[in-house]
């Protein structure tokens, strides 16, 4: 079975379209970092992902070690990012980020890393969700004045989901 493990952002983009329900629908499993989950997404929105099916991971100590030493050679990234890092480059995860700092991060170590449009390309693949609903959840999430998806993707996409 595939494993994602997201930062915040993807599942924020996501949650912000309303298509977290379609998203659990996948043929993968989504997890994060215990820490991760503890700091930023405790709550009702934490509940209903975990009622979802989302995964909370405990890193194993040397994952937890890989995170130190990645937070203090790059103090750019959050420490729930590095743990999210290092729980996908030790268990051989693909990591879903929507943070460019992170991603040119695990681009440089030779991770699997993708975004919330790569999650989206995912759903219309799998047949997951119709292309309006995909039109509809992309436009609300990329409306949100603290999106940071690229506009000229975000475009793209949106014209091919309204043919």
């Amino acid at each position: 079975m595939t494993v994602l493990v997201s930062d915040t952002s993807v599942i924020i983009d996501l949650e912000r379209g309303e298509l977290l329900e379609s998203v659990f629908q996948l043929a993968v499993d989504f997890a994060v970092p215990d820490l991760l989950f503890h700091r930023e997404l405790a709550g009702p929105l934490g509940d209903r992902l975990l009622a979802l099916g989302l995964r909370v991971e405990e890193l194993s100590p040397g994952e937890v070690q890989g995170a130190t030493v990645l937070r203090r050679a790059d103090a750019t990234l959050s420490l729930p990012d590095t743990f999210a890092f290092a729980l996908a480059q030790g268990r051989q995860w693909t990591l879903l980020t929507g943070d460019a700092g992170l991603r040119r991060t695990a681009e440089a170590h030779a991770l699997d890393v993708h975004g919330t449009l790569w999650v989206l390309d995912q759903l219309e693949s799998q047949g997951a969700c119709s292309p309006q609903v995909l039109a509809a959840g992309l436009a609300k999430a990329s409306g949100h004045p603290r999106c940071r998806l690229p506009r000229a993707e975000v475009n793209a996409r949106l014209t091919r989901y309204r043919r």
